[in-house]
């Protein structure tokens, strides 16, 4: 069959991941996808054949799968939380376009949004938004902006890529933007490291604490809106039902 699923792997842990993921992957003759997500799904499915290349080259991973499929083979080219969230589907379909003849199926995992959330408590129970802090694909203008236009809007603010080995100041640079867009110091925010593996550690705290925090890749990281409050030891964000 020429036919590629993308498939979102969900948090980490494989009770994290979908029946349809599942089914997927057991279908597949081959899996493709960056060594570390190859690792979590290869006792899953022994003796199956998997395809890695290295980070940063999502292009060639997407690529390799394609031309697999064209083969004739069934591929599924794997990541982490949900292929169209920061995923692999967005660069998959843009270059499937150069292969006619291969049918290309999305299947959606849980996103760190999502899986960070449950850890935390109800965080995302109203209008919310998710911005990555990586300015690696998008100018840091751009990602100012955004900030700036989800504390105008009142969303609880979902932050993916907070920090690396060479962006060791952008939370806390987002951090005075939010700021300086008028959130009150003592918003109430929280952050979850190693969603769903091993050593998973949660805190929550305010955003003038968040300010100083030092996280890392590993991090998602949860801005309240003004109606976020602590409640219980879970953060929360009222949908509005008791009003």
């Amino acid at each position: 069959m020429n036919k590629v699923y993308v498939v979102g792997l969900g948090p980490g842990s494989a009770l994290g991941m979908t029946a349809a993921a599942r089914a997927a992957l057991q279908e597949a003759d081959v899996i493709c996808g960056y060594t570390v997500y190859l690792d979590l799904v290869a006792p899953l499915f022994p003796g199956k054949e998997m395809r890695s290349t290295p980070m940063t080259k999502e292009i060639d991973r997407c690529r390799m799968a394609l031309e697999l499929a064209a083969e004739g083979r069934t591929a599924a080219l794997v990541c982490s939380g949900d292929a169209g969230v920061y995923g692999m589907a967005s660069p998959l379909l843009e270059l499937a376009g150069n292969y006619p003849m291969v049918e290309v199926e999305v299947v959606p995992g849980v996103t760190a949004a999502l899986a960070g959330a449950a850890v935390l408590g109800a965080p995302l129970g109203h209008d919310f938004c998710t911005v990555s802090l990586s300015d690696l694909l998008t100018p840091w203008e751009m990602v100012e902006k955004r900030l700036r236009a989800a504390a105008a809007g009142d969303f609880v603010l979902c932050l993916y890529n907070p920090a690396s080995h060479r962006r060791k100041d952008t939370l806390r640079r987002a951090c005075e933007i939010l700021l300086d867009a008028g959130l009150r110091p003592d918003t109430a925010c929280g952050w979850v490291r190693n969603i769903a593996r091993g050593g998973q550690t949660a805190r929550l705290l305010t955003l003038e604490e968040l300010h100083s925090a030092e996280l890392d890749m590993f991090t998602t990281v949860f801005v309240g809106s003004s109606e976020t409050r602590v409640q219980n030891g879970c953060l929360i964000t009222p949908r509005g039902y008791r009003k």
